[in-house]
């Protein structure tokens, strides 16, 4: 397993951007369409077919999901996406003609970019599509996690994967853009510390004594912020047990960031299901199955934020907040 979304088979991610910008689109391309539903907790959300995610709604099955910079400027990338996957045959049928389904959420990035400058999102979408591929993909600075930042570091696209005890796969990406901050006060230790893998954002821990009281969380200000994210599994879902997975998911970024779900963020994750896998038709096994993957879903959730932030490197601009390694590379190369 390489610990990132791709690891759920028929998972393709791409990404396309400008670090000149400061801005990027990411997209996740399910090669088969996949069951899907979304959950937004955040106060300001900026979204493209969300309501057809719902449970009641008719459509099921999605064949995209994008997560775009650029606040609702980045929604275009959604069209760009469509065209990709129009031109190889993809999409709902209506009749002769095919819709390709993607629904999109973004986050706010326009505070770093130059003044009167859009970049080109659409063509992004596009680009992003037509490059996706299954395995391997970069972390930290790049696609939607380009511009983002944090109240104290530089955000960036985060992923993490894992598989609970029933065998179901279960992965997530994070474009981490937070109004509040992954860290414990002002020094290096993560949130998400409990949940990492190894050191995969630096082996620190909690701090040792926990800070009492706590500080007050450092916030970013005024300007929107939001993180955004995509969990998937290979279990065969409904689209209400999708809807729960996205819920039970957003446990996971509450333990990451501090604080969460604010009113001037957009705190959005989907949920996505492939299938593969059959959950038990008892409903007490059922739910009991459901739950221990929603949990799962959770911890990776809090390890892709964190190991986004952790990936994170400078872009040429004035004015942003140091990256993790920047503030505390010397830190992490002490002995320990």
């Amino acid at each position: 397993m390489l610990d990132l979304l791709t690891d759920i088979a028929g998972v393709r991610v791409g990404a396309a951007g400008d670090a000149e910008l400061g801005s990027g689109v990411s997209v996740v391309i399910f090669e088969t369409p996949a069951v899907a539903s979304v959950a937004v907790l955040g106060g300001a959300p900026g979204e493209r077919e969300i309501a057809l995610l719902a449970p009641e709604m008719t459509v099921e099955r999605i064949d995209a999901i994008v997560l775009s910079g650029g606040s609702a400027f980045g929604l275009d990338a959604a069209g760009g996406v469509q065209e990709a996957l129009l031109a190889q045959g993809r999409g709902f049928p209506v009749g002769a003609r095919r819709v390709p389904i993607v629904p999109a959420a973004i986050l706010f990035d326009l505070a770093h970019l130059p003044e009167g400058v859009i970049p080109p999102y659409r063509a992004w979408g596009r680009e992003a599509a037509e490059t996706a591929a299954p395995g391997h993909f970069p972390l930290g600075t790049v696609g939607a996690g380009t511009g983002a930042t944090t109240a104290l570091v530089k955000g960036g696209l985060g992923s993490a994967s894992a598989r609970t005890a029933d065998g179901i796969g279960i992965a997530a990406l994070m474009a981490v853009n937070a109004l509040g901050s992954p860290l414990i006060g002002t020094g290096p230790h993560f949130w998400a510390a409990p949940f990492e893998v190894g050191d995969e954002f630096g082996g620190l821990g909690w701090p040792v004594p926990f800070p009492r009281p706590l500080p007050p969380a450092p916030l970013k200000g005024a300007t929107p912020a939001t993180t955004l994210g995509v969990v998937v599994t290979d279990a065969a879902l409904t689209k209400a047990e999708a809807k729960r997975l996205a819920l039970m998911a957003h446990d996971g970024l509450a333990r990451a960031l501090v604080p969460a779900h604010a009113p001037l963020d957009g705190d959005t994750i989907f949920a996505a299901a492939t299938g593969a896998i059959a959950l038990p038709a008892s409903l007490p096994e059922r739910n009991l199955a459901l739950t221990r993957l929603g949990e799962a879903a959770a911890q990776v959730v809090a390890r892709a934020i964190a190991r986004g932030v952790f990936a994170a490197t400078p872009l040429p601009r004035p004015g942003l907040p140091p990256t993790y390694r920047e503030r505390f590379g010397a830190l992490l190369s002490a002995p320990r």
